[in-house]
């Protein structure tokens, strides 16, 4: 989510940051599941991007389910970026990926029918305009200079800094998609054991959804392109954090690497203001060259944690974020593993029992090879297809114990919202593998075929 962030108490303590994730802990009832997904705009006629402006447009998109269906816009230099509703917003990525990031809703049933809602949506107009929308986690096809660029002065200058301190951040930027599920915590104790579990399972998210095995017009090689890219792009805030790991971890110390972490920018009166490379800690003592003399406002602090990316990361949730985006069922999938385990004790508990013995060259190992292999990586004896069938046992069980209703209580739980990957782990395929399957034996290697075959 990128909607920028305002108001909010001044900054005056160390404290108040640390206390802003703090104020995330919340009793097991007022858990909630939020799922984000992006997608690729596309016009139907030609297979190019869609662009910002025009009659077959991202605007004319978000003008209309703003006239249609009640969102309200949210706007920057007079230029509509984004819409909200009910909890909900929907926001632009750098190159036109649309991003729902759902409402935070009790059961997994009540987020999928929302993702369902909002595609319906979202085809209804695309019909209209000649456009399609497509989930996969990198563009198979479309070179840079091919991609638009949003109108969000949050990405101008994202966009130059990401040119200085790797080799793929422009490339994730407008030409990745992911899914993503934000999930709650009842205490420090539980964030911790929680975010320790979400890092090391992270790769075995990113082989159960890999789904970007073609970029440039060519097979890289590699089941997860996306997951490449994300290893070389900026290591102050990304990878594995392997200090998560280490006794003491607390959310006084998610606040300290937060603060090293560079900044971006600041948001204020509408402009994003240039602040690349300087110090958090420099604004709350009104020493930011952005701002001479002016100090932070708590929506400071909460826009500066929207700007560190690691595979799992903590603000009042913790947000998953290891998977390539991919067909409809993946986008109810993702956020069912991750509840089935975070939300059921014993789950959760084995889980960390799987893991708690893996050392960060073993979790990073199992990082490279889940992109690179899928189910077939193994790194330190770990094997990635066992390890991942594991997981998902605990998914499973951890679902049914919920055993949250859904349709009138005509279904008895959510697990059903697993049997993609049951299948993906019974075949041994990965969606990237079944993908290239259909790209040679049906398609004849014509990778513009993705674009059309698997539009939602």
């Amino acid at each position: 989510m990128s909607i920028p962030q305002t108001g909010g108490e001044p900054v005056e303590s160390y404290d108040q940051l640390v206390e802003y994730c703090a104020a995330g802990s919340k009793p097991a009832s007022d858990w909630r599941i939020g799922t984000e997904h992006e997608k690729f705009g596309f016009i139907e006629a030609t297979g190019q991007p869609l662009p910002y402006s025009g009659d077959c447009s991202i605007r004319v998109l978000l003008q209309g389910l703003r006239d249609e269906f009640g969102w309200g816009e949210i706007c920057e230099a007079g230029n509509i970026i984004g819409l909200q509703k009910d909890g909900a917003n929907i926001s632009l990525e750098p190159g036109g990926q649309l991003e729902l990031s759902g409402a935070p809703l009790k059961t997994l049933h009540e987020t999928c029918d929302e993702v369902n809602e909002h595609l319906r949506q979202v085809r209804s107009l695309a019909d209209r305009i000649g456009a399609r929308f497509v989930g996969i986690g990198a563009a198979p096809d479309w070179h840079h200079d091919e991609m638009p660029v949003m109108p969000k002065g949050r990405y101008r200058l994202m966009t130059d800094y990401m040119r200085q301190v790797g080799i793929f951040g422009v490339a994730m930027m407008y030409r990745t998609c992911t899914v993503q599920v934000n999930l709650d915590y009842s205490s420090e104790a539980d964030m911790v054991r929680k975010l320790r579990v979400g890092l090391a399972l992270q790769p075995l998210a990113t082989a159960l959804f890999a789904n970007s095995p073609y970029f440039e017009g060519r097979r890289t090689g590699l089941l997860s392109t996306r997951s490449r890219f994300w290893r070389d792009l900026d290591a102050d805030r990304t990878g594995m954090l392997p200090f998560v790991f280490d006794e003491g971890f607390g959310f006084q110390a998610w606040t300290d690497y937060a603060l090293d972490v560079p900044m971006y920018f600041v948001y204020r009166d509408g402009v994003y203001h240039d602040a690349l490379g300087q110090s958090f800690r420099d604004f709350m003592q009104g020493r930011l060259p952005a701002l001479p003399g002016e100090k932070p406002l708590m929506s400071d602090w909460a826009d500066h944690l929207t700007t560190i990316f690691p595979e799992a990361r903590v603000k009042r949730f913790i947000e998953l974020r290891g998977a390539d985006a991919g067909p409809w069922r993946s986008l109810c999938a993702l956020p069912a593993f991750w509840t089935g385990i975070f939300y059921h004790q014993p789950a959760l508990d084995a889980a960390w029992d799987m893991v708690k013995n893996w050392d960060s060259e073993t979790r990073e190992g199992l990082r490279v090879v889940a992109g690179q292999r899928g189910f077939e990586g193994e790194f330190n004896g770990i094997h990635i297809g066992k390890s991942a069938e594991s997981a998902l046992a605990l998914a499973t069980e951890g679902l049914k114990a919920r055993a949250a209703q859904g349709v009138g209580g005509m279904v008895p739980d959510e697990t059903h919202f697993l049997n993609s990957l049951h299948d993906s782990i019974e075949t041994g395929l990965t969606p990237a593998e079944e993908l290239m399957h259909r790209v040679d034996a049906e398609w004849d290697g014509d990778l513009r075929r993705i674009l059309r075959e698997c539009s939602y």
